[in-house]
């Protein structure tokens, strides 16, 4: 299932499109449905792209139906506070079991889509909007996103960015393991051994390859083997083209950059896969985003995620009495832990950093990512207490916590947070018992979603959190509204907190 549908093989009226900007956003395109084939379609392009008046818009608009905008039509009531408004939402974002049609994976339980521009559903998003959901008592969404995720796994072998073949290359940070365990807090433990196959194969996924790695070939898909012969994780898409939702934008950068297109393409799209895209944490100079190098990069926190699903894996075993598997398991869980201590605590930064495998040298970056260790345990006490510190001095801003330290233009990066990075640095906080700071990030960040939802009748895909009074920026994209993640992590903090 790794080819590329046949809208992106339409040469050259794919190109044109993009090129030319006929929409703004290059993502419209490719969630186009055409309304015949795509050969008659480009057939009739080459026989009329040169006569005179031709009009490439009034083409495409001819022969391809328009993706929708979620919640873009949606006015909230002035009356509703911001939970209640939430509440309101989940059936705007709701889409239904679905057939397959234009570059939509179809899926066969209803789920909840982000909003604005996405359409389709999101991995690491739907972890947090499915805390939502739980808060709101919608449990039966909650399974039917498992039972979704369960499905991708099966048919496609992994679960991809999201449910679109253009983005059959890549998967985005497992938080499987987590959307499970979440849904065991309402079924009961026994669904662990329910979904041990596809926990197993989502794991194979990310592992594939790494039985082959040696001192000569020490990347390999998604394996990295480390310099003392640990083996770790990195972002990896299948794929070296330029991306087809942001065609445009990837071919301008390989014109800047100094790097073969083809490498750079790479890591544009493991940058995608990271979920973090983009941020000053994947250049190599810190700075340039024509340095991106991802694809480079042991990332702290998605080796964290697969410590958590080998943990899980453990504990399902466990349950169906197979102790051979869960202590095969367990062992490898212990191994990751022990490598992440090693190459990614910075002594000196008193901070969780990446690893960059291509200099072996720890990242100097600062970002939120560091705050993943906190979240799984995997941090000593002493670790969390010099990180706190850090996320006191340093990441605290009147909105919540800053993603980076860094203004680089990347959404990704200063002045802008995020609900899910709000809600690990809070939730591993408290696992090490920083009490006061973690309700004090969870109330300033509860208040700026009030606060700009009071405003413009609006929840944002991302804030800014230095001035509360600015919209967030950067990015390839305007600001979305909806929207799944905040919506998820707003209920929870509101619930966990009493705000």
């Amino acid at each position: 299932m790794l080819n590329q549908p046949n809208l992106f093989d339409c040469h050259p009226l794919f190109d044109d499109v993009q090129m030319q900007q006929v929409f703004p956003d290059g993502k419209t395109f490719v969630d186009c449905i055409p309304k015949q084939s795509t050969a008659v379609i480009l057939q009739q392009y080459t026989d009329q792209k040169d006569t005179p008046g031709f009009n490439l818009k009034n083409f495409v608009l001819a022969n391809f139906e328009l993706p929708g905008v979620f919640a873009a039509d949606y006015t909230a009531d002035a009356n509703n506070t911001t939970a209640a408004h939430i509440n309101d939402l989940w059936q705007v974002l709701t889409r239904q079991p679905d057939a397959s049609s234009g570059s939509l994976i179809p899926l066969p339980h209803p789920y909840i889509v982000p909003g604005g521009r996405f359409g389709e559903v999101y991995y690491w998003d739907s972890y947090f909007t499915m805390l939502g959901l739980k808060v709101s008592g919608r449990n039966d969404m909650v399974k039917n996103m498992v039972a979704n995720f369960s499905h991708l796994i099966k048919a496609v072998g992994f679960i991809p960015n999201g449910n679109r073949t253009y983005y059959l290359g890549r998967s985005q940070p497992p938080f499987y393991s987590l959307m499970v365990q979440l849904l065991a807090t309402i079924k009961g433990k026994n669904i662990l051994a329910q979904y041990l196959p596809t926990l197993e194969k989502e794991y194979q996924y990310w592992m594939k390859g790494a039985d082959e790695l040696n001192e000569a070939n020490t990347l390999l898909n998604h394996s990295v083997r480390m310099k003392d012969g640990e083996i770790l994780n990195r972002y990896c898409d299948a794929f070296d083209t330029a991306r087809p939702e942001s065609y445009r934008q990837d071919i301008e950068l390989a014109h800047q950059s100094t790097q073969e297109p083809t490498v750079l393409y790479k890591h544009l799209r493991a940058g995608a896969e990271s979920g973090w895209d983009y941020s000053s944490r994947w250049f190599k100079d810190g700075q340039s985003f024509s340095t991106i190098h991802t694809a480079g990069i042991v990332p702290v926190d998605l080796n964290c995620l697969l410590y958590h699903l080998e943990q899980t894996i453990a504990e399902a075993y466990h349950l169906i009495e197979n102790n051979n598997a869960a202590k095969n398991y367990t062992l490898l869980a212990e191994k990751r832990k022990q490598a992440i201590q090693k190459y990614c605590w910075n002594d000196t930064a008193r901070f969780f950093v990446d690893y960059d495998v291509e200099d072996n040298v720890q990242k100097q970056e600062l970002t939120l990512a560091g705050v993943t260790p906190l979240y799984f345990r995997i941090a000593s006490q002493e670790q969390a207490d010099l990180t706190a510190e850090i996320l006191q001095s340093a990441f605290l801003k009147p909105g919540g916590l800053v993603t980076s330290l860094k203004q680089t233009g990347q959404q990704w990066d200063a002045p802008n947070g995020w609900a899910p990075l709000q809600w690990m640095a809070v939730a591993g906080l408290e696992n090490y018992s920083h009490h006061s700071l973690a309700a004090n990030i969870a109330k300033r960040w509860v208040q700026l979603n009030t606060d700009v939802y009071n405003r413009t009748g609006k929840l944002m895909e991302k804030y800014n959190v230095e001035d509360t009074h600015l919209e967030a920026g950067g990015g390839e994209y305007e600001g979305q509204d909806g929207f799944g993640w905040t919506n998820g992590v707003y209920l929870a903090l509101k619930e966990k907190y009493a705000l």
